[in-house]
């Protein structure tokens, strides 16, 4: 890949990365219920998905998700399942407020809250058909055939991993830094079930999807 390809590359993966999505709302999420520090796990996770995302494109996997209407569909309404779950949970999530998280005896918090985020992160991006076709679309246009592919497709997942690191951890930063000052149990409240209505929607926005 030359220089001028991975530039064009680079700016649409800004656009990719900015587009809200399951992986924004799940960031601002983190972000409003763990904060900035605590909260990075999930941004990693959601970093991993997309590169699993990149894997299946790269070994074709990907192709055989977008040809076949029975693994489209498994995949498919196994990640709607999953983001309707988040927000399920999400609603029912209690009106605590950010602050109490930052407590001394947090510090002394398992380490399986930041696997349990990071895996949550790695499911909302891996588990998407929607993603997968999205990739099979572009990513083509941008790869040189008669070069070797694997290192034009390590350059793409590393170009994707920082554009999206920084656009997760600044939705995650507004959540954690706007959205805390709603301190209220009726504010949080409302906010929960925004960010469960949320996943929700964005569930059902999968459910739609079909095959290009």
């Amino acid at each position: 890949m030359d220089l001028s390809t991975w530039l064009a590359f680079f700016a649409a993966a800004w656009a990719i990365s900015l587009s809200p999505g399951a992986g924004a709302i799940a960031a601002m999420s983190a972000g409003l219920n763990h904060g900035l520090r605590r909260g990075w796990p999930i941004v990693f996770g959601l970093v991993a998905g997309i590169w699993t995302q990149i894997v299946v494109v790269g070994i074709g996997l990907g192709a055989l998700i977008a040809a076949s209407s029975t693994a489209f569909l498994v995949v498919k309404w196994a990640g709607v399942a999953y983001l309707v779950w988040l927000g399920i949970r999400q609603w029912r999530a209690p009106a605590v407020p950010l602050a109490a998280a930052d407590s001394p005896a947090d510090e002394a918090a398992p380490a399986s809250a930041g696997r349990a985020l990071f895996v949550r992160g790695w499911l909302v991006n891996a588990v998407n058909p929607k993603g997968t076709v999205f990739l099979l679309a572009v990513v083509p246009q941008f790869l040189d055939l008669a070069q070797p592919l694997a290192p034009q497709y390590a350059l793409i997942a590393v170009t994707l991993a920082f554009t999206d690191t920084i656009v997760m951890a600044g939705y995650m930063l507004l959540a954690a830094r706007v959205l805390r000052l709603l301190r209220a149990p009726a504010h949080l409240k409302a906010l929960n079930r925004v960010f469960g209505g949320l996943f929700v929607l964005a569930g059902s926005l999968l459910a739609t999807f079909k095959r290009i």
